[in-house]
């Protein structure tokens, strides 16, 4: 029996952020996490090896396709799968450890184990050495989500693949269905392109990277069809047979019509993720879900039992890393008797194909239906200076204010680095910027970074470059 002010309930990015944060406020405090290793899904199975893919595959395809626009001349190329595996294991297990340095430094106790939580205030954990139960003042339920399953299609892990068997393929596929065109799907349909495999991408709505701008979805699909990929927009997988060393799939319109037949030697099942809540007993206890499985918390995150919170993937909303990770230090601190918010309209999505794909706030769609008057500021990237110096000219930068005060409501990317070329507006909307102000902001040259203050200069009708 051991007793802490705060036990969470999860590894994961919301988890141990949450638990460290607690910790450094002077809560006694402990993480349970039923994987040997911390991290959760981002850093074990999901973002951190990915990303170390991605980078990979995008180094090889410039070493196929890029260098001898530099003048570089490179002999014949070779691909050792074994090595880039390995690689991207080492940056797993480098970013793993450093999150049980960080629990060793803030006195957090890390528990590996399975938790149920037995009532309110008690956290039972089954590991290798039996049962023990932790008693608390609060508990976290920060156990992520999982992959969604799709009817009519049984992962294997072996050809029909969800994301963690796709990050860990032993050769190129010939070819690769990709059923579902979100963000895992396009990252993960990018790497094995990259890297040589026929790729096909089946989504049932018409469109791609929902719920992303309008206009940055379209343009993201030209450029990854020059990239190779190929799109069935518009249709859906009913059924998957294997069939010797490939699959075959059933798809048809959404909307209804004739079959057709696809076949590949790997499939990957990219629909989305659902809350992860087996075995915690919150049925048990009392915990209220809704009707998509989500646990139901209030504004302070607690849910319908007083002691026991929830955050990140499990309680829904945009199903982020980051997401989570405010959320655990919101929750934090509020468990020490601060004061503390995270700002839901402010956090930016990010998807890492190549070029990248960024967007924070109000999409056009969204202003629209909501009857916002709003302007728009938009820049491309071929008539940036960096951009075409790095032969990187493709997608642009696109900022919405309001129409009335100028605040910035939203802001779309496709560009290279539009994961950290963002970032400048999502700091300028925590603290309410309008577009004039970053128009009125000085920024080096030369950088990518211009086309964001020429975006900005657009609203008004006087960018300078084009």
């Amino acid at each position: 029996m051991s007793d802490f002010d705060v036990v969470v309930i999860g590894g994961g990015p919301g988890g141990y952020v949450c638990a460290i944060r607690a910790a450094q406020l002077g809560l006694r405090v402990a993480c349970v996490e039923k994987r040997p290793t911390l991290g959760g899904t981002c850093l074990n199975v999901g973002c951190i090896p990915s990303k170390a893919l991605l980078q990979s595959s995008h180094l090889f395809d410039e070493a196929n396709h890029g260098f001898a626009a530099h003048g570089i001349t490179v002999g014949s190329l070779g691909l050792d799968m074994k090595t880039m595996m390995a690689r991207k294991d080492e940056v797993v297990e480098a970013n793993t450890k450093g999150i049980v340095f960080l629990f060793k430094k803030n006195k957090v106790t890390h528990v590996v184990g399975s938790a149920r939580i037995a009532g309110a205030g008690q956290v039972v954990v089954s590991g290798e050495g039996g049962e023990q139960t932790l008693t608390t003042r609060a508990i976290v339920i920060a156990t992520g989500s999982e992959v969604t399953p799709l009817p009519g299609v049984s992962i294997d892990e072996e050809r029909i693949v969800s994301s963690t068997g796709a990050l860990a393929l032993a050769k190129v596929p010939k070819s690769l269905v990709v059923i579902g065109a979100g963000v895992i799907g396009l990252e993960l349909g990018s790497v094995w392109r990259r890297l040589g495999a026929e790729v096909t991408v089946v989504e049932y709505l018409d469109h791609i990277l929902p719920p992303m701008d309008g206009e940055v979805r379209k343009q993201s699909q030209r450029i990854l069809e020059k990239q190779g990929l190929r799109f069935k927009l518009g249709r859906k997988v009913t059924a998957a047979e294997r069939k010797g060393e490939g699959v075959s799939l059933t798809v048809e319109p959404a909307k209804g019509g004739e079959a057709e037949t696809l076949e590949a030697e790997t499939v990957l099942v990219a629909v989305g993720r659902r809350p992860f809540t087996d075995g915690l007993g919150l049925e048990e206890v009392g915990v209220e879900k809704t009707d998509r499985g989500f646990v139901k918390v209030d504004g302070d995150f607690q849910t319908a039992i007083e002691g026991i919170f929830a955050i990140g993937d499990v309680i829904g909303g945009m199903m982020l890393a980051h997401k989570a990770e405010d959320e655990g230090m919101a929750l934090a601190e509020m468990l020490a008797g601060e004061s503390a918010h995270v700002n839901y309209g402010a956090i930016p999505s990010v998807v890492y194909t190549w070029p990248e794909i960024a967007g924070v706030g109000k999409t056009e769609e969204m202003l629209k239906k909501d009857g916002v008057a709003y302007k728009v500021g938009k820049f491309p990237f071929t008539a940036n200076a960096r951009a075409k110096a790095n032969g990187d000219t493709d997608g642009f930068v696109k900022i919405l204010s309001n129409a009335e005060t100028g605040r910035v409501l939203g802001c779309h990317i496709i560009g290279a680095q539009a994961g950290d070329l963002i970032m400048e507006v999502v700091l300028g909307m925590e603290f309410g910027a309008s577009s004039e102000d970053i128009a009125r902001t000085c920024h080096a040259h030369p950088q990518l970074g211009e086309a964001v203050k020429e975006a900005a200069l657009a609203v008004n009708k006087r960018t300078i470059h084009m």
